[in-house]
Protein backbone atom coordinates (compact mmCIF):
# COMPACT_ATOMS: atom_id res chain seq x y z
CA UNK A 1 0.00 0.00 0.00
CA UNK A 2 1.33 3.51 -0.83
CA UNK A 3 2.60 5.62 2.10
CA UNK A 4 0.75 8.98 2.67
CA UNK A 5 3.77 11.19 2.02
CA UNK A 6 4.59 9.15 -1.09
CA UNK A 7 1.35 10.40 -2.63
CA UNK A 8 1.83 14.01 -3.85
CA UNK A 9 -1.84 14.95 -3.31
CA UNK A 10 -1.91 13.70 0.31
CA UNK A 11 1.36 15.49 1.09
CA UNK A 12 0.02 18.80 -0.23
CA UNK A 13 -3.24 18.34 1.73
CA UNK A 14 -1.30 17.70 4.97
CA UNK A 15 0.81 20.83 4.38
CA UNK A 16 -2.38 22.88 3.88
CA UNK A 17 -3.97 21.53 7.10
CA UNK A 18 -0.75 22.20 9.05
CA UNK A 19 -0.69 25.79 7.80
CA UNK A 20 -4.33 26.34 8.92
CA UNK A 21 -3.59 24.88 12.37
CA UNK A 22 -0.54 27.10 12.79
CA UNK A 23 -2.56 30.19 11.82
CA UNK A 24 -5.13 29.38 14.50
CA UNK A 25 -2.34 28.82 17.04
CA UNK A 26 -0.70 32.17 16.24
CA UNK A 27 -4.06 33.89 16.55
CA UNK A 28 -4.44 32.58 20.13
CA UNK A 29 -0.77 32.98 21.08
CA UNK A 30 0.86 35.89 19.20
CA UNK A 31 4.19 35.26 20.93
CA UNK A 32 4.63 31.99 19.06
CA UNK A 33 4.63 33.70 15.63
CA UNK A 34 8.26 33.04 14.63
CA UNK A 35 8.22 29.51 15.95
CA UNK A 36 5.06 28.85 13.93
CA UNK A 37 6.61 30.30 10.76
CA UNK A 38 9.72 28.17 11.22
CA UNK A 39 7.63 25.03 11.80
CA UNK A 40 5.46 25.76 8.71
CA UNK A 41 8.60 26.22 6.55
CA UNK A 42 9.93 22.85 7.75
CA UNK A 43 6.59 21.20 6.97
CA UNK A 44 6.57 22.74 3.46
CA UNK A 45 10.13 21.56 2.85
CA UNK A 46 9.30 18.02 3.91
CA UNK A 47 6.17 17.98 1.71
CA UNK A 48 8.13 19.36 -1.28
CA UNK A 49 10.76 16.64 -0.86
CA UNK A 50 8.01 14.05 -0.68
CA UNK A 51 6.37 15.33 -3.89
CA UNK A 52 9.75 15.43 -5.69
CA UNK A 53 10.57 11.92 -4.57
CA UNK A 54 7.20 10.64 -5.81
CA UNK A 55 7.57 12.27 -9.22
CA UNK A 56 11.11 10.88 -9.64
CA UNK A 57 9.98 7.37 -8.70
CA UNK A 58 7.17 7.48 -11.23
CA UNK A 59 9.44 8.82 -13.96
CA UNK A 60 12.01 6.08 -13.27
CA UNK A 61 9.28 3.44 -13.33
CA UNK A 62 7.94 4.75 -16.65
CA UNK A 63 11.45 4.83 -18.18
CA UNK A 64 12.16 1.27 -17.09
CA UNK A 65 8.80 0.11 -18.37
CA UNK A 66 9.33 1.73 -21.79
CA UNK A 67 12.85 0.33 -22.04
CA UNK A 68 11.60 -3.18 -21.28
CA UNK A 69 8.44 -3.04 -23.39
CA UNK A 70 9.74 -5.62 -25.84
CA UNK A 71 10.62 -8.00 -23.02
CA UNK A 72 7.39 -7.72 -21.03
CA UNK A 73 5.13 -10.72 -21.71
CA UNK A 74 1.46 -10.11 -22.24
CA UNK A 75 0.44 -12.17 -19.20
CA UNK A 76 2.78 -10.19 -16.94
CA UNK A 77 1.23 -6.89 -18.09
CA UNK A 78 -2.28 -8.14 -17.53
CA UNK A 79 -1.54 -9.66 -14.09
CA UNK A 80 1.15 -7.29 -12.85
CA UNK A 81 0.70 -5.01 -9.87
CA UNK A 82 1.73 -1.47 -9.28
CA UNK A 83 0.44 1.86 -10.39
CA UNK A 84 3.12 2.33 -13.12
CA UNK A 85 2.10 -0.87 -14.88
CA UNK A 86 -1.56 0.10 -14.74
CA UNK A 87 -0.78 3.54 -16.16
CA UNK A 88 1.47 2.21 -18.96
CA UNK A 89 -0.68 -0.75 -19.92
CA UNK A 90 -2.28 1.18 -22.87
CA UNK A 91 1.20 2.18 -23.98
CA UNK A 92 2.32 -1.47 -23.90
CA UNK A 93 -0.70 -2.48 -25.98
CA UNK A 94 -0.21 0.30 -28.54
CA UNK A 95 3.50 -0.40 -28.98
CA UNK A 96 2.89 -4.14 -29.23
CA UNK A 97 0.23 -3.54 -31.94
CA UNK A 98 2.60 -1.22 -33.81
CA UNK A 99 5.38 -3.80 -33.63
CA UNK A 100 3.05 -6.48 -35.03
CA UNK A 101 1.94 -4.12 -37.84
CA UNK A 102 5.60 -3.37 -38.69
CA UNK A 103 6.34 -7.10 -38.80
CA UNK A 104 3.39 -7.69 -41.14
CA UNK A 105 4.47 -4.83 -43.44
CA UNK A 106 8.02 -6.17 -43.45
CA UNK A 107 6.76 -9.61 -44.47
CA UNK A 108 4.71 -8.08 -47.29
CA UNK A 109 7.68 -6.05 -48.50
CA UNK A 110 9.90 -9.13 -48.47
CA UNK A 111 7.26 -11.07 -50.42
CA UNK A 112 6.91 -8.23 -52.96
CA UNK A 113 10.67 -8.05 -53.32
CA UNK A 114 10.87 -11.78 -53.88
CA UNK A 115 8.15 -11.60 -56.55
CA UNK A 116 9.95 -8.71 -58.26
CA UNK A 117 13.23 -10.63 -58.25
CA UNK A 118 11.53 -13.69 -59.75
CA UNK A 119 9.92 -11.49 -62.42
CA UNK A 120 13.20 -9.79 -63.33
CA UNK A 121 15.11 -13.06 -63.42
CA UNK A 122 12.45 -14.59 -65.68
CA UNK A 123 12.62 -11.79 -68.24
CA UNK A 124 14.35 -12.44 -71.55
CA UNK A 125 15.26 -8.75 -71.82
CA UNK A 126 18.36 -7.45 -70.08
CA UNK A 127 17.49 -5.09 -67.20
CA UNK A 128 19.63 -2.98 -64.89
CA UNK A 129 18.89 -0.29 -62.32
CA UNK A 130 20.76 2.97 -61.75
CA UNK A 131 20.80 5.43 -58.87
CA UNK A 132 20.42 9.19 -59.28
CA UNK A 133 24.16 9.54 -59.99
CA UNK A 134 24.02 7.01 -62.84
CA UNK A 135 25.78 4.20 -60.95
CA UNK A 136 24.68 0.61 -61.60
CA UNK A 137 22.91 -0.79 -58.53
CA UNK A 138 21.47 -4.09 -59.72
CA UNK A 139 20.94 -6.21 -62.85
CA UNK A 140 19.17 -9.44 -63.80
CA UNK A 141 20.62 -12.69 -65.11
CA UNK A 142 19.85 -11.79 -68.73
CA UNK A 143 22.05 -8.71 -68.34
CA UNK A 144 24.90 -10.79 -66.97
CA UNK A 145 24.57 -13.30 -69.83
CA UNK A 146 24.58 -10.45 -72.33
CA UNK A 147 27.84 -9.08 -70.94
CA UNK A 148 29.43 -12.54 -71.00
CA UNK A 149 28.78 -12.71 -74.77
CA UNK A 150 31.49 -10.07 -75.15
CA UNK A 151 34.05 -12.42 -73.66
CA UNK A 152 34.87 -14.56 -70.60
CA UNK A 153 35.13 -12.63 -67.35
CA UNK A 154 33.16 -9.62 -68.61
CA UNK A 155 30.34 -8.62 -66.23
CA UNK A 156 28.23 -5.70 -65.09
CA UNK A 157 30.18 -3.45 -62.75
CA UNK A 158 27.87 -2.73 -59.86
CA UNK A 159 28.49 0.46 -57.94
CA UNK A 160 30.31 2.01 -60.90
CA UNK A 161 29.13 4.54 -63.47
CA UNK A 162 27.28 3.14 -66.50
CA UNK A 163 30.14 4.16 -68.81
CA UNK A 164 32.20 1.34 -67.25
CA UNK A 165 29.61 -1.15 -68.57
CA UNK A 166 28.44 0.45 -71.85
CA UNK A 167 30.46 2.62 -74.23
CA UNK A 168 27.79 3.40 -76.84
CA UNK A 169 27.27 7.21 -76.84
CA UNK A 170 23.65 6.85 -77.97
CA UNK A 171 22.79 4.62 -74.98
CA UNK A 172 24.63 6.86 -72.52
CA UNK A 173 22.83 9.94 -73.88
CA UNK A 174 19.47 8.14 -73.68
CA UNK A 175 20.00 7.16 -70.04
CA UNK A 176 21.35 10.58 -69.08
CA UNK A 177 18.28 12.20 -70.61
CA UNK A 178 16.07 10.09 -68.34
CA UNK A 179 18.14 10.94 -65.24
CA UNK A 180 18.12 14.67 -66.06
CA UNK A 181 14.52 15.12 -67.22
CA UNK A 182 12.66 12.28 -65.50
CA UNK A 183 11.12 11.15 -68.80
CA UNK A 184 11.21 7.86 -70.69
CA UNK A 185 13.80 7.79 -73.46
CA UNK A 186 14.31 5.26 -76.27
CA UNK A 187 17.13 4.62 -78.70
CA UNK A 188 18.55 2.01 -81.05
CA UNK A 189 22.05 0.67 -80.58
CA UNK A 190 24.31 -1.37 -82.82
CA UNK A 191 27.47 -0.85 -80.73
CA UNK A 192 26.60 -2.63 -77.49
CA UNK A 193 27.52 -6.01 -78.89
CA UNK A 194 29.19 -6.76 -82.20
CA UNK A 195 26.70 -8.04 -84.77
CA UNK A 196 23.64 -7.36 -82.60
CA UNK A 197 20.98 -4.65 -82.57
CA UNK A 198 19.24 -3.55 -79.38
CA UNK A 199 16.23 -1.40 -78.64
CA UNK A 200 17.02 0.46 -75.41
CA UNK A 201 14.36 1.97 -73.13
CA UNK A 202 15.29 4.05 -70.09
CA UNK A 203 12.49 4.91 -67.65
CA UNK A 204 12.62 6.98 -64.43
CA UNK A 205 12.13 5.35 -61.02
CA UNK A 206 9.76 6.97 -58.47
CA UNK A 207 12.49 7.51 -55.87
CA UNK A 208 15.07 8.74 -58.36
CA UNK A 209 17.38 6.89 -60.70
CA UNK A 210 16.36 4.88 -63.75
CA UNK A 211 15.69 1.37 -64.99
CA UNK A 212 17.18 0.41 -68.36
CA UNK A 213 15.74 -2.38 -70.52
CA UNK A 214 17.67 -3.76 -73.49
CA UNK A 215 15.77 -5.86 -76.02
CA UNK A 216 17.72 -7.78 -78.63
CA UNK A 217 15.97 -7.03 -81.94
CA UNK A 218 18.63 -8.54 -84.21
CA UNK A 219 16.51 -11.45 -85.48
CA UNK A 220 13.36 -9.35 -85.74
CA UNK A 221 15.10 -6.70 -87.83
CA UNK A 222 16.71 -9.36 -90.02
CA UNK A 223 13.30 -10.94 -90.73
CA UNK A 224 11.76 -7.54 -91.35
CA UNK A 225 14.58 -6.63 -93.73
CA UNK A 226 14.07 -9.88 -95.66
CA UNK A 227 10.35 -9.15 -95.94
CA UNK A 228 10.99 -5.63 -97.21
CA UNK A 229 13.51 -6.89 -99.76
CA UNK A 230 11.09 -9.59 -100.94
CA UNK A 231 8.25 -7.10 -101.35
CA UNK A 232 10.55 -4.67 -103.14
CA UNK A 233 11.76 -7.36 -105.54
CA UNK A 234 8.23 -8.54 -106.30
CA UNK A 235 7.10 -4.95 -106.84
CA UNK A 236 9.98 -4.36 -109.19
CA UNK A 237 9.08 -7.47 -111.20
CA UNK A 238 5.42 -6.43 -111.39
CA UNK A 239 6.17 -2.88 -112.40
CA UNK A 240 6.91 -3.52 -116.09
CA UNK A 241 3.96 -5.83 -116.93
CA UNK A 242 1.52 -3.56 -115.06
CA UNK A 243 2.79 -0.55 -116.97
CA UNK A 244 2.20 -2.44 -120.22
CA UNK A 245 -1.31 -3.51 -119.19
CA UNK A 246 -2.31 0.03 -118.26
CA UNK A 247 -0.86 1.42 -121.47
CA UNK A 248 -2.52 -1.15 -123.76
CA UNK A 249 -5.92 -0.85 -122.07
CA UNK A 250 -5.86 2.94 -122.30
CA UNK A 251 -4.94 2.69 -126.00
CA UNK A 252 -7.80 0.28 -126.74
CA UNK A 253 -10.30 2.45 -124.88
CA UNK A 254 -9.18 5.56 -126.73
CA UNK A 255 -8.93 4.17 -130.25
CA UNK A 256 -11.19 1.13 -130.69
CA UNK A 257 -14.97 1.12 -131.05
CA UNK A 258 -16.30 -1.13 -128.27
CA UNK A 259 -19.64 -2.43 -127.13
CA UNK A 260 -20.89 -1.08 -123.79
CA UNK A 261 -20.14 -4.40 -122.07
CA UNK A 262 -16.57 -4.56 -123.44
CA UNK A 263 -16.01 -0.93 -122.52
CA UNK A 264 -17.17 -1.61 -118.95
CA UNK A 265 -14.90 -4.65 -118.67
CA UNK A 266 -11.87 -2.73 -119.89
CA UNK A 267 -12.66 0.17 -117.54
CA UNK A 268 -12.63 -2.31 -114.64
CA UNK A 269 -9.32 -3.79 -115.84
CA UNK A 270 -7.82 -0.30 -116.13
CA UNK A 271 -9.03 0.74 -112.68
CA UNK A 272 -7.56 -2.31 -110.93
CA UNK A 273 -4.35 -2.34 -112.99
CA UNK A 274 -3.82 1.35 -112.17
CA UNK A 275 -4.36 0.63 -108.48
CA UNK A 276 -1.84 -2.25 -108.61
CA UNK A 277 0.61 -0.05 -110.48
CA UNK A 278 0.33 2.65 -107.82
CA UNK A 279 0.78 0.06 -105.08
CA UNK A 280 4.00 -1.22 -106.64
CA UNK A 281 5.28 2.34 -107.01
CA UNK A 282 4.55 3.07 -103.36
CA UNK A 283 6.18 -0.17 -102.24
CA UNK A 284 9.32 0.60 -104.21
CA UNK A 285 9.38 4.14 -102.86
CA UNK A 286 8.96 2.95 -99.27
CA UNK A 287 11.70 0.34 -99.67
CA UNK A 288 14.09 2.99 -101.00
CA UNK A 289 13.30 5.38 -98.16
CA UNK A 290 13.71 2.73 -95.46
CA UNK A 291 17.01 1.52 -96.92
CA UNK A 292 18.26 5.09 -97.16
CA UNK A 293 18.53 4.94 -100.95
CA UNK A 294 16.53 8.16 -101.31
CA UNK A 295 19.07 10.96 -101.05
CA UNK A 296 17.38 14.19 -100.04
CA UNK A 297 18.70 17.56 -101.12
CA UNK A 298 17.35 20.04 -98.56
CA UNK A 299 17.62 23.69 -99.59
CA UNK A 300 16.17 26.91 -98.08
CA UNK A 301 12.64 27.45 -99.38
CA UNK A 302 9.68 29.55 -98.28
CA UNK A 303 7.04 27.66 -96.28
CA UNK A 304 4.29 29.69 -97.96
CA UNK A 305 5.61 28.70 -101.39
CA UNK A 306 5.47 25.01 -100.46
CA UNK A 307 1.86 25.36 -99.34
CA UNK A 308 0.79 27.17 -102.52
CA UNK A 309 2.59 24.73 -104.83
CA UNK A 310 0.98 21.77 -103.06
CA UNK A 311 -2.52 23.24 -103.48
CA UNK A 312 -1.83 24.08 -107.11
CA UNK A 313 -0.74 20.50 -107.81
CA UNK A 314 -3.75 18.90 -106.11
CA UNK A 315 -6.42 21.30 -107.38
CA UNK A 316 -6.43 19.73 -110.86
CA UNK A 317 -6.92 16.13 -109.64
CA UNK A 318 -10.30 14.41 -110.17
CA UNK A 319 -10.83 13.86 -106.43
CA UNK A 320 -10.46 17.65 -105.84
CA UNK A 321 -13.34 18.67 -108.13
CA UNK A 322 -15.78 21.03 -106.37
CA UNK A 323 -13.64 20.90 -103.21
CA UNK A 324 -12.91 24.00 -101.16
CA UNK A 325 -9.12 24.31 -100.75
CA UNK A 326 -8.12 27.07 -98.36
CA UNK A 327 -4.79 28.48 -97.18
CA UNK A 328 -4.82 29.37 -93.49
CA UNK A 329 -1.91 30.98 -91.68
CA UNK A 330 1.16 30.78 -93.97
CA UNK A 331 4.48 32.13 -92.77
CA UNK A 332 7.06 33.29 -95.27
CA UNK A 333 9.92 31.95 -93.17
CA UNK A 334 12.21 29.60 -95.01
CA UNK A 335 12.74 25.98 -94.07
CA UNK A 336 15.38 23.44 -95.02
CA UNK A 337 13.50 21.04 -97.26
CA UNK A 338 13.79 18.83 -100.30
CA UNK A 339 11.04 20.47 -102.34
CA UNK A 340 10.03 17.34 -104.26
CA UNK A 341 9.82 15.19 -101.09
CA UNK A 342 7.85 17.75 -99.05
CA UNK A 343 5.41 18.35 -101.91
CA UNK A 344 4.91 14.59 -102.08
CA UNK A 345 4.06 14.55 -98.34
CA UNK A 346 1.67 17.51 -98.61
CA UNK A 347 0.07 16.02 -101.73
CA UNK A 348 -0.53 12.73 -99.94
CA UNK A 349 -2.07 14.44 -96.91
CA UNK A 350 -4.28 16.62 -99.12
CA UNK A 351 -5.45 13.64 -101.15
CA UNK A 352 -6.37 11.72 -98.01
CA UNK A 353 -8.18 14.73 -96.54
CA UNK A 354 -10.26 15.24 -99.70
CA UNK A 355 -11.07 11.57 -100.27
CA UNK A 356 -12.01 10.66 -96.70
CA UNK A 357 -14.00 13.82 -95.91
CA UNK A 358 -16.14 13.66 -99.04
CA UNK A 359 -18.59 11.21 -97.46
CA UNK A 360 -19.53 13.56 -94.63
CA UNK A 361 -19.54 16.91 -96.41
CA UNK A 362 -21.39 17.87 -99.55
CA UNK A 363 -18.40 20.01 -100.54
CA UNK A 364 -15.09 18.77 -99.01
CA UNK A 365 -13.29 21.57 -97.19
CA UNK A 366 -9.54 21.41 -96.44
CA UNK A 367 -7.34 24.09 -94.80
CA UNK A 368 -3.54 24.03 -95.23
CA UNK A 369 -1.39 26.13 -92.89
CA UNK A 370 2.27 26.81 -92.07
CA UNK A 371 2.87 28.31 -88.61
CA UNK A 372 6.23 29.56 -87.38
CA UNK A 373 7.60 28.02 -84.18
CA UNK A 374 10.78 28.77 -82.21
CA UNK A 375 13.15 26.67 -84.32
CA UNK A 376 10.87 25.13 -86.95
CA UNK A 377 7.77 25.62 -89.05
CA UNK A 378 4.68 23.55 -88.33
CA UNK A 379 2.66 22.53 -91.40
CA UNK A 380 -0.91 21.29 -90.98
CA UNK A 381 -3.62 19.85 -93.23
CA UNK A 382 -7.04 20.01 -91.63
CA UNK A 383 -10.26 18.48 -92.90
CA UNK A 384 -13.81 18.59 -91.56
CA UNK A 385 -14.69 14.98 -92.25
CA UNK A 386 -15.81 12.14 -89.93
CA UNK A 387 -12.62 12.08 -87.86
CA UNK A 388 -10.63 9.09 -86.61
CA UNK A 389 -11.23 7.12 -83.39
CA UNK A 390 -8.51 7.49 -80.78
CA UNK A 391 -7.59 3.77 -80.79
CA UNK A 392 -6.42 4.05 -84.42
CA UNK A 393 -4.17 7.10 -84.00
CA UNK A 394 -1.02 5.34 -82.65
CA UNK A 395 -0.93 2.91 -85.61
CA UNK A 396 -1.96 5.28 -88.37
CA UNK A 397 1.58 5.64 -89.78
CA UNK A 398 2.26 1.90 -89.96
CA UNK A 399 2.59 0.20 -93.33
CA UNK A 400 -0.71 -1.07 -94.76
CA UNK A 401 -2.69 0.05 -91.70
CA UNK A 402 -6.19 1.20 -92.57
CA UNK A 403 -8.94 2.53 -90.34
CA UNK A 404 -11.76 1.28 -92.58
CA UNK A 405 -10.48 -1.36 -94.97
CA UNK A 406 -13.63 -1.44 -97.12
CA UNK A 407 -13.71 2.33 -97.53
CA UNK A 408 -9.97 2.46 -98.27
CA UNK A 409 -10.38 -0.07 -101.07
CA UNK A 410 -13.29 1.96 -102.41
CA UNK A 411 -11.18 5.15 -102.40
CA UNK A 412 -8.22 3.39 -103.97
CA UNK A 413 -5.76 3.84 -101.11
CA UNK A 414 -2.69 1.61 -100.73
CA UNK A 415 -2.09 2.07 -96.98
CA UNK A 416 1.49 3.22 -97.60
CA UNK A 417 1.20 6.97 -98.11
CA UNK A 418 1.39 7.95 -94.44
CA UNK A 419 4.26 5.54 -93.81
CA UNK A 420 6.22 7.11 -96.68
CA UNK A 421 5.38 10.59 -95.37
CA UNK A 422 6.66 9.66 -91.91
CA UNK A 423 9.97 8.39 -93.29
CA UNK A 424 10.51 11.47 -95.46
CA UNK A 425 9.71 13.95 -92.67
CA UNK A 426 11.96 12.16 -90.18
CA UNK A 427 14.80 12.22 -92.70
CA UNK A 428 14.38 16.00 -92.73
CA UNK A 429 14.82 16.05 -88.96
CA UNK A 430 11.16 16.79 -88.28
CA UNK A 431 8.26 14.80 -86.87
CA UNK A 432 4.73 14.05 -88.04
CA UNK A 433 1.58 13.28 -86.06
CA UNK A 434 -2.21 13.46 -86.20
CA UNK A 435 -4.90 15.03 -84.03
CA UNK A 436 -8.46 13.87 -84.53
CA UNK A 437 -11.84 13.48 -82.87
CA UNK A 438 -14.84 11.59 -84.15
CA UNK A 439 -17.31 13.89 -85.84
CA UNK A 440 -14.95 16.88 -85.80
CA UNK A 441 -12.46 16.08 -88.57
CA UNK A 442 -8.72 15.40 -88.52
CA UNK A 443 -5.57 17.49 -88.61
CA UNK A 444 -2.27 16.05 -89.83
CA UNK A 445 0.77 18.03 -88.71
CA UNK A 446 4.51 17.90 -89.35
CA UNK A 447 7.50 20.12 -88.63
CA UNK A 448 10.52 21.12 -90.70
CA UNK A 449 13.63 22.87 -89.33
CA UNK A 450 14.16 26.54 -90.06
CA UNK A 451 16.83 27.50 -92.61
CA UNK A 452 19.78 29.02 -90.76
Amino acid sequence: MTRPLHNPLIALLLALLAGVALLLLVAQHPGWQWAAVTLFAVILLLCGMAVRSAVLRRAEAAAKAIAQIGAVPAQQISSGSGESVRILQPVFSAVRSSAEAVDRDRERLLESRHQLEVLLEGMQDAVLGLDTAGRVQWSNSAMQRLMQREGPGVSVRHGRALVHTFRDPAVLACVQGTLDNGTTQECRSELLLHGSVFHVTASPLPGGGAVVVLRDTTRFEAVERQQRDFVANVSHELRTPLTSIVGYVETVLDTEPLSPAANEFLETVLKNASRMHRLTEDLLMLAKVERGDVILDPLPISAELLVRDALRTVSGAPYAEDAKLEIGEATEQRVMADEHAVLQVLGNLLENALKYSSGMERIPHVVVSARSLEDSVQFSVRDFGPGIASEHLPRLFERFYRVEKARSREKGGTGLGLSIAKQLIEQHGGRIWVESELGKGSTFLFTLPLAS
